[in-house]
């Protein structure tokens, strides 16, 4: 698939910087339209409440304030944007709970790039399970830049190296969908097939080898490679990444939804957390 509309959210944390370049480079690279969007964590529906209905308390929050400050990050978003070189620039700012406003927003895009904030440093405002909400509300490629990803941009654009984390699941297929456009453009692409054996009905006689084939007439030439994970499968993709010398990660996102509790799989919980490298993922 071709990447013609890519959405990053923005904000003014000291991590924005770092989503913006990435997301800007793929948008020139794929020639794509970039769309960078604020939100003021205030539903519409709550402001419409608290105005109309006497028995609710008046509406407390700065809401003058909080449009202030995701102007101020859409600011830097476009001029980062168009510094970096991308022709077609648009900014949103959208008064939505942060988490439920990017995930209705990438439904109508191809690519949404997000952050993982430092848990020991959280934003004001952003859900700590943002991440994990939107992966599993998206229903679209969610590429999440981790917190410690450098703002300045690389001499290399992204996907040069790639690991593909594969377990024959729907999501992992989804995900690799997604991502055959990069990968194309890519130096190195690595399967990495965890556990196969305990899996043998999902993988075939040899685990990697249809999925390989199927890349293959993508144009895509890999490696494919099996690791066991010594029951910890996210480290050991992680371990495998870091051998390949990879900058991305492919995978699939597990988990559901429950109310409002998300719910993910143990590898995924831990290259949210752990992962120096970006992630891109689907549910």
């Amino acid at each position: 698939m071709a990447y013609k509309t890519i959405l990053v959210h923005v904000d003014d944390s000291a991590q924005a910087v770092a989503r913006i370049d990435i997301a800007a480079r793929l948008a020139i690279e794929h020639n794509a339209h970039l769309i960078g969007t604020a939100l003021t964590n205030l539903p519409p529906r709550l402001l419409a409440l608290s105005g109309l209905d006497p028995s609710l308390p008046p509406m407390q929050a700065p809401l003058d304030e909080l449009r202030r400050l995701a102007d101020r990050a859409l600011d830097v978003f476009e001029q980062r944007a168009s510094a970096l070189g991308v022709l077609s620039v648009e900014r949103r700012r959208l008064e939505e709970e942060i988490g439920l406003g990017m995930s209705l927003q990438a439904r109508y895009c191809d690519l949404l790039v997000i952050g993982r904030h430092d848990a020991a440093h959280p934003v004001p405002g952003v859900r700590a399970d943002f991440p994990e909400y939107v992966l599993l509300n998206a229903a679209k490629a969610v590429l999440v830049v981790p917190a410690a990803a450098q703002a300045s941009p690389p001499a290399s654009p992204l996907g040069q190296r790639i690991v593909v984390g594969w377990n024959g699941s729907a999501p992992a297929s989804r995900a690799i969908a997604s991502a055959i456009a990069l990968m194309q453009r890519a130096r190195q692409v690595d399967i990495v097939v965890v556990d196969a054996r305990a899996h043998g009905d999902l993988h075939g006689p040899t685990p990697g080898a249809d999925l390989a084939l199927y890349l293959a007439r993508h144009a895509i030439r890999v490696n494919v490679r099996e690791v066991d994970s010594h029951a910890d499968p996210g480290r050991a993709l992680l371990a495998a990444a870091g051998e390949a010398g990879a900058d991305l990660i492919v995978m699939g996102a597990y988990g559901r939804s429950r109310f409002r509790e998300v719910l993910l799989g143990g590898a995924t919980r831990t290259l949210l957390r752990t992962s120096t490298l970006p992630l891109w993922m689907a549910h």
